[in-house]
């Protein structure tokens, strides 16, 4: 449930009040609780002239006093007029947030927000209770209760696709006046948040944007006092994402189908939020929250588990090893580069050897790491963690950039007829994370493909053309049946590029 927002507290703002001074006046100041007044009194400017060689040691201590006063309400004007900006500015970012639908929905109801092109997301408030056995979310309501409504909704993040929508299990969220027949099996203190599983669940993309970043956007502002109800529960997808979970709730996730308790909560949000592609909207986010602190949230969740498998594989840093201190103040800097190498016989760097000692020679550390669906995700964030830049071509592995650090390079080789999806569903969330990203679109010639096709075929010379032909005939040609063989001379540049300013960067930092 979306929680009201809290009442920001009144900025005792410090006013000021200045009067001029005309000659001879005196002025008094009296500091009252919020602000400095300063008057000047016409009866004494008027009756106490005296001539400099007479001062008396009041007229001093006037003097003295006055020009104290006049340094007061200098420095209480300068703080003043720069706390007045920042509170300005925070009050425009918080008018600038638009309140999302059912913000300020009443207490034992039910209300729906259906604007989003990707998702729907219902909330309900009252008495809750599940009943998993009709597939339904039940808001107990007195008898009374006029306007007993019925929602159904499939809580998945692809609204806009039909196919996949229909295989996510329909909810429905029912207001009802009697409860003997549902009586309360575990009664929670927390609210609830339910998101199914299903869908594209097993593409590492659609895990993160379909699921894990939509989870964290709706249920990070209930700091961990939240519990997941799960629809389509997968014990593989709870094992590999058992730890993020432990980083958004402390309690242990339910299984709505198989539970046949009922559960009672007086919150629950049946859906998730979803921004944009591999990213978080902090104008959108309670607090402000962006991509990079959901980032920070990966890191505390792997932690741990990283620190047991470094011990077992009898590492002893945890850092990387550029961060350490060298024996030689004269060893020079070698930049850690990730290459995700694919396997399968699609999307594969066919001189990936040559591209890997052509790197060496550059000046790198090379690691070629080789995912598949049993690695564990921890190890793969530890190795994109502890690295300076990762080259991969287009395709659902590149969603790993979320595992570096901003400041860091990611390299993207984007094959033929993958420009647009290179960029929109990898090149601009790395951006937005922090990442220097450098595209590398290849030549027709660096594609298998050119030993295919005839020169002039469209597929060569015109892919745009040929992606307007549908999904499956881009996916058929351009994701399925493609390799690339990178010109090396010309890739080269982009390496060189990147040891640079990984180096400049260095540089600085030791400098500092």
């Amino acid at each position: 449930m979306a929680q009201k927002q809290k009442q920001q507290p009144q900025n005792n703002h410090h006013r000021i009040y200045v009067l001029q001074l005309r000659k001879a006046e005196s002025i008094h100041c009296l500091k009252e609780p919020h602000h400095l007044m300063c008057y000047y009194d016409y009866a004494t400017g008027r009756t106490n002239r005296l001539h400099p060689k007479h001062h008396h040691p009041l007229r001093r201590l006037f003097f003295l006093l006055s020009s104290l006063c006049f340094s007061l309400l200098f420095l209480s004007l300068l703080f003043y007029s720069l706390g007045t900006e920042q509170v300005l500015q925070v009050e425009r970012n918080l008018q600038a947030v638009p309140k999302p639908p059912c913000s300020s929905m009443q207490n034992n109801s039910v209300c729906c927000d259906r604007t989003s092109f990707r998702t729907d997301i219902c909330f309900m408030r009252g008495d809750v209770r599940t009943n998993s056995h009709s597939s339904s979310i039940l808001l107990i309501s007195s008898p009374a209760t006029s306007n007993i409504t019925e929602e159904k909704i499939r809580p998945y993040t692809r609204k806009w696709e039909a196919n996949v929508m229909s295989t996510i299990d329909e909810l429905r969220l029912r207001q009802v006046a009697d409860s003997r027949f549902h009586k309360c099996d575990v009664t929670h203190d927390v609210p609830a948040v339910v998101f199914s599983t299903g869908g594209y669940t097993g593409n590492v993309y659609h895990e993160f944007n379909d699921g894990i970043l939509p989870l964290y956007i709706t249920s990070q502002h209930f700091n961990r006092k939240v519990v997941f109800l799960i629809l389509e529960y997968h014990d593989w997808w709870m094992t590999k994402y058992g730890d993020v979970l432990s980083r958004l709730s402390k309690y242990k996730p339910i299984d709505f189908t198989s539970d046949k308790r009922t559960h009672c909560f007086k919150e629950v949000i049946v859906g998730v939020r979803i921004h944009d592609e591999l990213t978080v909207d902090p104008k959108k986010m309670i607090k402000g929250k962006t991509i990079r602190d959901f980032r920070r949230m990966l890191d505390d969740a792997y932690k741990g588990r990283i620190k047991y498998i470094e011990r077992i594989d009898g590492r002893r840093i945890l850092v990387p090893v550029q961060y350490l201190p060298t024996s030689s103040t004269s060893e020079v800097y070698r930049p850690k580069l990730v290459i995700l190498s694919r396997s399968g016989g699609s999307r594969m760097i066919e001189n990936e050897a040559e591209l890997v000692a052509m790197a060496k020679a550059i000046g790198f550390q090379v690691q070629v790491l080789k995912p598949d669906r049993t690695t564990e995700l921890c190890k793969i964030y530890r190795e994109l963690n502890y690295s300076d830049a990762m080259i991969g071509v287009h395709g659902a592995a590149m969603t790993h950039f979320l595992f570096m650090r901003p400041g860091k390079v990611f390299i993207q080789i984007i094959p033929l007829g993958t420009d647009w999806a290179a960029g929109t569903y990898y090149g601009q969330p790395a951006t937005k994370l922090g990442l220097w990203y450098m595209p590398y679109k290849i030549q027709a010639k660096e594609s298998s493909l050119y030993r295919e096709y005839p020169k002039g075929d469209p597929v060569l010379t015109d892919p745009e053309s040929v992606g307007k032909r549908g999904w499956e005939v881009t996916k058929k040609v351009y994701l399925d049946r493609q390799n690339v063989r990178l010109d090396l001379w010309r890739f080269r540049k982009r390496l060189v590029r990147a040891h640079a300013y990984l180096v400049a960067k260095k540089r600085n930092q030791n400098a500092h």
